[in-house]
């Protein structure tokens, strides 16, 4: 990502309003800034500071979403997160599976990293079938975890370790390789989830 990405950034923010809404990361202490140059400058010194690399996201050469590893943690942990998100116009056209793989396949090989999580609202069923197909191992529900449009949410956990992949995770989904049941979320968390939503 570079600081001239601000303004197609920001058209596709604003062009996919409703369809991110309920997605967003928000503030609990109050109004989170719209302002993406400040955003893409803060994230750029997180990179050089060895604690994030924001990605954008390109479909047929277009700007399409973003993708940022955040949370590195080097040494003995050696792990970082994912978080990301598309533009409608791209959704199911494997646009996300694919930044998600070569993002870890680069945190993977490139870095150094032992160990990616990406963390999904329950009710995401867009994301929780990225994990699955990518073959991210479930690890488990975290209550309240991250405050996302107004509220704390309970979040599903997901990670892979280096030491699971024989060969990249991008290589093992499009070879077909990935092992059946790994991002599969059990009945009980499922059913735990909806009980926090009041839902039946």
């Amino acid at each position: 990502m570079r600081v001239r990405d601000a303004r197609k950034l920001e058209r596709e923010l604003l062009d996919n309003r409703t369809w991110l809404r309920k997605w967003e990361a928000t503030n609990p202490h109050g109004a989170m800034s719209f302002d993406v140059r400040s955003s893409i400058r803060s994230l750029l010194g997180n990179a050089r500071a060895g604690l994030g690399l924001p990605f954008i996201v390109e479909h047929d050469g277009a700007l399409a979403g973003q993708l940022n590893v955040s949370s590195i943690s080097w040494g003995s942990v050696s792990s970082a997160t994912i978080g990301y998100w598309v533009a409608e116009r791209v959704a199911g056209k494997s646009v996300t599976p694919t930044a998600v793989a070569l993002a870890t396949d680069f945190c993977f090989y490139q870095l150094g990293l032992h160990r990616m999580e990406i963390c999904i609202r329950p009710e995401n069923e867009a994301s929780l079938r990225v994990v699955e197909k990518l073959g991210f191992r479930y690890e488990g529900l975290r209550r309240r975890y991250i405050h996302i449009n107004g509220d704390w949410r309970d979040h599903f956990c997901f990670a892979l370790v280096v030491d699971e992949l024989p060969v990249g995770v991008l290589r093992r989904w499009l070879d077909g390789r990935v092992p059946d049941g790994a991002g599969i979320v059990p009945a009980a968390d499922r059913a735990a989830a909806r009980e926090a939503f009041g839902k039946p």
